[in-house]
């Protein structure tokens, strides 16, 4: 029997998003494009929820609307800073706001508080005290494409560990690393500061062999329909959240304890510095 394939659901999706982000630009309003990365499991909905009072605070302070829009593909969110679509792109990995910013014309914001790491971990077992004591041992790590992987390799390259002269497992989420670890497939693991299992170490076991140095985490960079003097102004309203309910209300809801708008440099660095040689 020939099976048909139901398109009518991703299909009505589509097309809710294209005509709620046409709406908004009939408005005048702005576009906030949402990514998690492939650690996220929102869905569009969700996403709103999350997200619509951060935008509300974004557009209260220059006097726009700002609609969420998720975007859960990284090709669509490249393709969405391409072509201008999304006005505002907050997103993790924070490669993708840079690339925003070094190729698509796009203006650094702020980043969240507090900043990500790549964390170097290890079972509290362990007999490694250095980096210099886990050369030759055996290390597991996202996938190679990872952002985090890219990260922690560069740190570990300035650290004067080459990891394409390691003994390296790569897998698929960064819950496996600890499960690798726990389980003695691997004697050290790279994870995200920011992942799950990052939050939970010491009571799984596990502890911190080495800290990267930090850098710029879920970066807010704005496109050619915000001006800099309403840059300038969303810095000020995002930066000066503090203990009112509101503002508390918000950054519980984003997941970040606050937004830090002098890492634009780093940002701006962070490309060359995860592909340097």
């Amino acid at each position: 029997m020939r099976k048909t394939l139901n398109l009518r659901g991703p299909l009505l999706l589509a097309l809710a998003l294209t005509a709620a982000v046409v709406g908004a630009r009939a408005e005048d309003a702005l576009t906030l494009g949402i990514s998690e990365g492939t650690s996220g499991g929102l869905d569009h909905a969700q996403a709103i929820a999350k997200y619509q009072g951060l935008a509300d605070t974004i557009g209260k302070s220059i006097k726009r609307k700002v609609q969420v829009v998720f975007v859960r593909e990284f090709d669509q969110l490249e393709e969405g800073m391409a072509t201008g679509r999304l006005d505002l792109v907050m997103a993790r990995p924070s490669d993708y706001p840079a690339r925003g910013v070094a190729k698509h014309g796009y203006k650094f914001v702020v980043s969240a508080r507090p900043d990500g790491n790549c964390l170097i971990v290890v079972r509290k077992d362990s007999p490694y005290k250095t980096l210099d004591d886990a050369k030759g041992k055996r290390w597991v790590f996202p996938e190679t494409a990872s952002y985090m992987t890219k990260f922690c390799t560069a740190e570990l390259r300035d650290r004067g560990i080459v990891l394409a002269k390691e003994n390296v497992k790569y897998v698929r989420e960064q819950a496996a690393i600890t499960f690798f670890l726990d389980n003695k497939f691997a004697d050290v693991g790279g994870i995200a500061s920011y992942s799950g299992p990052a939050k939970s170490l010491d009571k799984s076991g596990f502890r911190v062999l080495h800290k990267s140095i930090p850098q710029p985490y879920f970066p807010l960079v704005a496109g050619k329909r915000v001006s800099e003097p309403e840059v300038a102004k969303i810095q000020v309203a995002l930066t000066a959240m503090g203990t009112a309910p509101e503002d508390v209300a918000v950054l519980k809801s984003v997941g970040v304890q606050g937004f830090d708008a002098g890492r634009q440099e780093r940002l701006e660095q962070l490309l060359t510095w995860l592909g340097a040689k």
